[in-house]
């Protein structure tokens, strides 16, 4: 997805320190960074320290930041990398559909010497390799090291705990939880659930609705072709229609067509809806930006979307992929690390001392039971090239109604199958 769009682009160049050799014949005193982070989310807040840090330490090299666009990079970033203009480092998406497709066209380092060498693949779990490594199809799960992620992620349920006190509604753990809340907010003219339909949010519902019915080996199937897909399986046939049941009884709204995904978070956080089903990455926004109301998160019941978080890769053409692996390796540190999840991050490296804020620790702890159970389910778009936007337009055609699920189901298989030809397997 993986997953969110976040400001948009804007240019900064930070003047920052740094020794350390360059290779290729690009300026050795200045390493080309993009990140998609907004500078108050918990990757913004590290990765500014980090910055700080390699300033410290390689005295005389400066760091050229950009940031970019979520979207932006999604769709620009094979042919800014095929060019002269590539950075030397940048976060980029995980899953066959974009990291596993830029270095099956040979556009990315690999990166598995260092990996080795700097000990980052004994700091990342099995679970959180997953999505660094890819094989010659560009299929994620083996093969070399194209990227390493130094944050995790995942779904959960947020909810406005005053909201939810006023109807007398308990937290919504289950399914069943979930639904009889949103038909008790139905009922007393409140529309329950803060969506964003024109991007990522609303189809990551629908993936979440559908995990309810799916295991380990309906995930591999889907995501890593390890066997037949079957889109109107009842796991899919499930997650469709209780989709299109939620829009039909007014839980979703039919505007949320429309609605992006940072109009959809600030709605949470204004208190216009009482439920936001979304990822951890709006974990350190709403601990900063919500005073009014008390609020909290539950994990989503059963498999969610989730893995390690998008990652650091190197080009193929970058002039100085030393410093890129320097500057790696400061963002995995322990005290990089700690600054992520004091910021409401989740940081791959766990740290001996409890977070200050007491909400962090169960954030943290929710995804340690979810990855220790084998519960991360990726996300929806990842199997195939161009594919989010295939996810996105095909969700919203259930919050307007103009489709049935059978037929939204229908346009998610086709660019899928017609993939899964082209991939080899």
């Amino acid at each position: 997805m993986s997953k969110r769009v976040l400001a948009a682009a804007m240019v900064a160049v930070l003047a920052v320190a740094g020794c350390g050799s360059g290779s290729g014949s690009g300026d050795p005193k200045t390493l080309k960074l993009w990140h998609y982070e907004a500078p108050d989310s918990a990757m913004g807040v590290a990765w500014a320290e980090a910055i700080k840090q390699f300033e410290a330490s390689h005295p005389g090299v400066k760091v050229a930041f950009e940031e970019k666009g979520f979207e932006q990079i999604q769709k620009t970033a094979p042919m800014v990398l095929n060019s002269g203009d590539a950075p030397d480092i940048l976060e980029y998406n995980k899953g066959n559909a974009t990291a596993g497709l830029l270095s099956k066209q040979g556009l990315l380092t690999d990166i598995s010497e260092e990996v080795s060498k700097r000990g980052w693949d004994k700091q990342l779990t099995p679970a959180l390799q997953t999505t660094a490594r890819y094989d010659e199809n560009g299929v994620m799960g083996s093969g070399n090291w194209y990227g390493v992620p130094n944050y995790a992620e995942y779904v959960k349920i947020f909810y406005n705990k005053d909201m939810f006190a006023q109807q007398g509604l308990e937290e919504p753990r289950t399914i069943e939880q979930l639904t009889a809340a949103m038909a008790k907010f139905a009922g007393a003219g409140v529309t329950p659930l803060a969506v964003g339909g024109s991007e990522y949010p609303a189809h990551q519902v629908l993936y979440q609705l559908t995990l309810t019915k799916a295991d380990r080996g309906w995930v591999d199937r889907y995501q890593r072709y390890t066997g037949k897909v079957d889109f109107h399986d009842a796991a899919w046939t499930y997650g469709a229609t209780t989709f299109a049941d939620w829009v039909r009884k007014g839980y979703v709204s039919k505007d949320a067509a429309g609605v992006d995904a940072e109009a959809m978070g600030m709605s949470f956080m204004q208190g216009k809806y009482p439920i936001m089903i979304s990822g951890s990455w709006w974990y350190g926004r709403l601990v900063q930006s919500i005073k009014d109301f008390q609020w909290g998160s539950v994990p989503w019941p059963g498999m969610t979307s989730g893995s390690a978080g998008n990652m650091w890769v190197i080009p193929k053409g970058a002039k100085n992929r030393d410093l890129a692996l320097d500057f790696i390796a400061i963002t995995m540190s322990q005290p990089i690390q700690d600054k992520l999840r004091e910021a409401g991050g989740v940081p791959v490296v766990n740290s001996p001392t409890p977070p200050a804020e007491p909400r962090l620790k169960d954030l943290v702890e929710d995804f340690t039971t979810l990855s220790t159970q084998d519960k991360l389910a990726f996300y929806p778009d990842w199997p195939a090239p161009g594919y989010y936007d295939v996810h996105v337009s095909a969700t919203q055609k259930l919050i307007t109604s103009s489709a049935q699920p059978s037929q939204v189901l229908d346009e998610l298989a086709k660019p899928y199958e017609e993939n899964l030809a082209n991939v080899g397997k």
